[in-house]
């Protein structure tokens, strides 16, 4: 099969198209025929060498997210036929032809849904349902923030929020334009963070919830934004990972500190985890109440472009490969 293969570590060059193995199936796998994989910002750390595959998953394929056909099943395989459309988050080798999935951690493709746009959204979709709904707890009526909103996480937390009735969902992003496009989403404010300060100007509304992927100096401005038993929780460190804590101000606000990575996650909770996107999330898809923003889409063999524009920042919403 045809495959991007990590020939080393180092820029988006290194990521050239050739030939590999297709996967073989153990029993309750299936072969998914790719028609399109996500790109993610952990593939590009992964790429830089920062990030390695979990044990067991392609070292030298990246790609966390595909969509495609069930081309063969394996011998114990009960949830799914040949022929059938599906997603699925995965622990590597999405930009390739085909794919080895458990059959329990794939999903149906909502048929409103093209491969491409069903492609952009395991990786967001299971991020943001652990994180802001099950770990931080957001309900309806609560006030929300998200940095980055104009990234893929972003836009899926901006339109889940709003579909929960979230009261107020705040965000922060780069440009004018960005500014413009989440609010299209349901953002209330969107604070542009190179010209103003975010704290200031949401300071005199409150936020009960705030997904952060920034760290850093963000820390103790989440931490002095939050409300009474406000949750703050981190997928990320961009900004960096090391930050000072005022004990004293958690312990008065009551406030929660979580966070999580999801890619090393034992299969137990990654099935668990897939049934409840099934069961909570994927109806919100079929009836169309959610629609992916899909930025750029690039043939497999132009990976590395995919990876420059990645990097870049300047995209709203996410970069799909096509296969």
């Amino acid at each position: 099969m045809k495959a991007v293969i990590l020939t080393e570590f180092g820029e988006p060059s290194v990521l050239k198209l050739g030939e590999k193995e297709r996967p073989t199936l153990n029993p309750h796998d299936i072969l998914v025929k790719v028609k399109a994989a996500g790109v993610n910002r952990p593939d590009v750390i992964q790429r830089k060498g920062y990030y390695p595959a979990p044990q067991g998953e392609p070292q030298d394929i990246l790609g966390l997210e595909v969509a495609g056909i069930v081309e063969e099943i394996g011998s114990d395989v009960t949830q799914w036929r040949v022929g059938d459309e599906v997603f699925s988050l995965i622990g590597g080798g999405g930009y390739a032809e085909y794919v080895r999935i458990d059959e329990f951690l794939a999903l149906p493709k909502p048929k409103n849904l093209s491969f491409i746009e069903a492609a952009s959204m395991p990786e967001t979709l299971y991020t943001v349902w652990n994180n802001v709904f099950q770990r931080g707890q957001l309900k309806k009526g609560e006030n929300f923030l998200v940095h980055g909103g104009s990234s893929g996480i972003g836009i899926t937390a901006i339109q889940l929020a709003k579909i929960i009735g979230a009261k107020n969902i705040f965000t922060t992003v780069g440009n004018k334009e960005k500014q413009e496009a989440v609010k299209k989403l349901g953002a209330t404010i969107a604070v542009n963070y190179k010209e103003e300060d975010f704290l200031d100007i949401l300071k005199e509304h409150g936020v009960d919830v705030i997904l952060d992927m920034i760290g850093g100096d963000y820390y103790e401005k989440n931490i002095d934004l939050l409300n009474p038993d406000g949750r703050l929780v981190y997928i990320n460190s961009m900004g960096g990972a090391k930050v000072t804590a005022n004990l004293m101000k958690i312990m008065q606000k009551r406030i929660t500190l979580t966070g999580s990575t999801l890619r090393a996650r034992e299969y137990e909770f990654k099935r668990a985890l897939t049934e409840d996107i099934r069961k909570d999330v994927l109806p919100l898809l079929e009836e169309g109440h959610f629609k992916p923003v899909i930025y750029q889409v690039f043939p497999l063999a132009e990976a590395d472009k995919a990876h420059e524009l990645m990097e870049s920042s300047e995209h709203i919403g996410k970069i799909v490969l096509e296969v």
